[in-house]
């Protein structure tokens, strides 16, 4: 295997680029053919020879034509170990980032901070899966200094096997909440999973940081491992440690306090809504601090930061203030995303809710659960989406009370946007717009 992968790398010097794609071929690129569920990469090896790549990567020596096809015995398991073995030419930070909530948003505001100081890089996107991580890897130069890996999991094993390729020196768990119930085997799973980057890490002697504030993080922490704590801090104070962040009263958007250099306190607004995103924030300037930002790039790097792709964005619809949050669900960020609706300061509020996937036999309960919190606010109009909602409407499992719907209950996401499209709205109205990814709510815009 060393010697294949000392082969790709001879030529992956010269060109600096992999893909997996034939629609993103570019000259002299290493194509590694990958299987899915509906298709073999090996069958268009040949037309990415074609199109350009220097050489294509096959598990199937049926497709083998010439010295361009370097035959493997698992095309993913190379791809994965050719990241790993990449990774190691460089010895610059490397930190990691999982958690069931927020860890994008996180991932994106502590890239922010330290390329403010660092040439920085970052997984660009969803990238953060056993395919994604080592494409990101793989985008890594000696012009960086600093690298950024958001990894996801949806069961045991992941984290452990993500952090084995990119072997980072640094991470963090954001949070363990009701996330991917059925693949990780309920909660208790959940933390199991998640604290694998605790244990990879303090196993190859990294350092964990840990937001103190959050729940089930400092007892899933593994003995001897080498911790950086950081917590907000309730009272203001030029005495406060290093890596405490306070939330400062503000209307809408988010503003923090943290010491500088001179032992001054910094105040920050943000484009941030939701009490939720305050860990967020305190993670990164915690991160930047550690690695010793200027604290005033720090400052500007948060302010300058407007969240994008779905997540707790804020639209001008129709004169109304809408937060497009589409972009996944799951208990534990729904609720907190129809509290934050709850405490926005507009006369009239509208929560539109879409199921949340993957929760397994759980799923009825915690449906219910979520569909009896946004009853108990008093939202002027709730619209629940999809057939999860659909069950619990009529359905109370392990439950002797009846549930009275309060609002429109639409099983299709297309049924929901004719209706959304006929309604007017004005200044006075918020509009909560939640779902998993699969029922594709950002549609309604």
């Amino acid at each position: 295997m060393n010697t294949i992968l000392e082969d790709l790398y001879k030529i992956f010097q010269e060109y600096q680029r992999v893909t997996t794609d034939t629609r993103k071929i570019t000259e002299g690129c290493i194509f590694f053919a990958l299987k899915g569920d509906t298709f073999d990469g090996n069958t268009f090896a040949e037309k990415a020879l074609e199109l350009g790549a220097s050489c294509a990567v096959i598990d199937n020596p049926t497709f083998k034509k010439s010295d361009n096809y370097i035959l493997v015995e698992d095309v993913l398991t190379t791809l994965q170990d050719f990241a790993r073995f990449y990774r190691r030419k460089f010895d610059f930070p490397v930190i990691a980032i999982t958690g069931s909530n927020g860890k994008t948003t996180t991932k994106e505001l502590v890239a922010a901070v330290m390329s403010s100081q660092y040439n920085t890089h970052y997984t660009k996107g969803n990238f953060n899966n056993h395919i994604g991580v080592p494409l990101t890897l793989l985008e890594l130069n000696d012009d960086h200094e600093v690298a950024i890996i958001e990894m996801g999991a949806n069961h045991q094993g992941e984290i452990d096997l993500l952090c084995s390729i990119a072997e980072p020196t640094h991470g963090l768990v954001t949070n363990m909440g009701k996330a991917h119930l059925d693949g990780f085997g309920g909660f208790e799973g959940v933390k199991k999973g998640k604290s694998e980057m605790y244990r990879w890490l303090t196993a190859h002697k990294g350092t964990v940081f840990v937001n103190e504030d959050e729940p089930y993080l400092q007892d899933n922490i593994p003995q001897g491992a080498r911790v950086i704590g950081y917590h907000r801090s309730t009272t203001p104070s030029l005495k406060t440690p290093q890596y405490e962040v306070t939330l400062e009263p503000s209307e809408s958007f988010l503003k923090v306090g943290f010491l500088n250099s001179k032992g001054e306190m910094l105040y920050v607004l943000t484009n941030l809504i939701g009490e939720y995103n305050f860990a967020n924030i305190a993670t990164a300037v915690a991160v930047g601090k550690y690695f010793k930002v200027n604290t005033a790039k720090i400052k500007a790097a948060l302010e300058s930061y407007v969240p994008s792709m779905n997540r707790s964005q804020l639209v001008d619809y129709k004169g109304s203030t809408l937060i497009m949050d589409a972009y996944n669900a799951n208990p534990t960020s729904m609720r907190n995303a129809l509290l934050n609706l709850s405490k926005m300061p507009q006369m009239h509020k509208i929560a539109i809710i879409g199921d949340m996937r993957e929760l397994g036999a759980e799923s009825p309960d915690e449906h219910l659960d979520i569909l009896k919190l946004a009853q108990s606010l008093n939202f002027n109009q709730l619209i629940t989406v999809g057939t999860e909602f659909g069950k619990v409407n009529t359905v109370t499992p392990s439950r002797d009370e009846a549930v009275g719907i309060k609002g429109v209950h639409f099983t299709e996401t297309t049924q929901v946007a004719e209706w959304f499209k006929a309604q007017s709205f004005d200044a006075e109205t918020c509009i909560l717009i939640k779902g998993s990814r699969g029922m594709r709510l950002e549609t309604l815009l």
